[in-house]
């Protein structure tokens, strides 16, 4: 798997629909499925990294430069370490927006899974804390701006650019996988881009931990699984789903089910008609007819053989995921860091607002967030 570097600017810069999260509602749903991932579960996730503190950094360490995202909880900013001069990316979450949204535990389970995974292709938390009204998590600043961007610069990729990412995505699938992890947001704005240009696949918010089944309704529109809106008990072949249809986005510069509103979205899977475009190649076409698919007795990584199934299909067949891995391949785009280290220039700006951090005194939420 050798790619010359692409010049993704000189194509086209019509712009991809975003995407927007559902909000999260639990549903109650009848028996359970059994298949090969629920066989093939391990009792325990990995060993916490000793490299992740609680409480052991405050605001008075950081000086912060520029927000990088918004969302409903708050907010990312980019900083800048006043001991060693680093720059990281502080998540910053309103406790009350969180209540409201009824999201503590996804909130408190997005801690636990990033203060255990590690990943060349995961985004690593270095530690989190709290005042009375804010949770803070400290993580690696990735230069390279979102997949998202570059993709609705470029309107869509070419065959081995998509391939470069979606190999990278699935071995970062498959680790989560191996530790009993459903990541359930899988989307273009999710995956960063590393100043070489590999990926990092970021906000955990939705991620869990699961030995067997969940119930639990959120994700995205576009790249939730049709057992998942039919409020059936599913697994991590959820996962391998949303990558069937981030790859077709990649290549199509569009998702295969796009309509104006989430239920126009959500009949368009459960009807599960998909319209390849011409230019596709029949081993893709193939593997997303495989992965792109409500029947789990068809659906790629679900099957005997788990992700060995989606790796060893003909159009990863040039991949060489031992190198991969140890990002030993060159790739395909390598984002222009214009001014070095703490550039930023490849995030979208956003109005600075007037922030209430580091305020102390009574916190009548504390009690939610003990592990921060």
């Amino acid at each position: 798997m050798e790619y010359q570097p692409v010049n993704l600017q000189q194509m086209n810069t019509a712009p991809a629909p975003a995407t927007n999260p559902v909000n999260p509602a639990d549903v109650t749903v009848g028996s359970q499925s059994t298949d090969y991932l629920l066989a093939q579960q391990k009792e325990s996730l990995l060993p916490q990294r000793s490299t992740v503190s609680k409480g052991k950094y405050t605001l008075h360490d950081f000086q912060i430069m520029r927000t990088l995202g918004t969302g409903s909880f708050g907010r990312v900013h980019l900083v800048r370490s006043v001991h060693n001069g680093r720059y990281y990316a502080i998540k910053v979450l309103k406790k009350h927006q969180i209540i409201r949204m009824k999201q503590i535990e996804h909130t408190n389970d997005e801690r636990r899974m990033l203060k255990l995974v590690e990943h060349p292709f995961l985004i690593r938390m270095w530690g989190t804390f709290q005042d009375s009204r804010n949770l803070f998590m400290v993580m690696d600043y990735i230069e390279g701006g979102e997949l998202f961007s570059l993709l609705r610069k470029s309107q869509r990729f070419p065959n081995p650019v998509a391939k470069f990412y979606a190999a990278e995505v699935t071995l970062a699938l498959e680790y989560l996988h191996s530790h009993n992890i459903i990541y359930r947001d899988l989307k273009p704005e999710n995956i960063l881009l590393d100043r070489n240009g590999h990926i990092k696949i970021t906000d955990f918010g939705f991620a869990k931990e699961v030995i067997t089944v969940t119930w639990t309704l959120c994700g995205t529109p576009d790249y939730i699984a049709p057992e998942v809106i039919t409020t059936k008990p599913y697994n991590k072949s959820v996962d391998w789903w949303s990558l069937g249809i981030l790859i077709f986005e990649m290549l199509a510069g569009y998702t295969p089910f796009y309509d104006v509103t989430p239920m126009k979205t959500y009949e368009k899977i459960l009807a599960g008609e998909v319209v390849y475009p011409p230019f596709f190649h029949p081993d893709v076409v193939d593997l997303l007819g495989k992965l792109i698919t409500a029947d789990l007795t068809r659906r790629l990584g679900n099957l005997q053989s788990g992700p060995d199934d989606i790796k060893s299909h003909p159009w990863f067949a040039e991949v060489i995921w031992e190198k991969l891995v140890a990002k030993d391949i060159e790739t395909p785009y390598e984002p222009p860091i214009a001014v070095g280290v703490g550039d930023s220039s490849l995030f979208d700006q956003y109005p600075e607002e007037q922030l209430d951090y580091g305020v102390q005194g009574e916190d009548p939420y504390g009690q939610y967030f003990l592990d921060f």
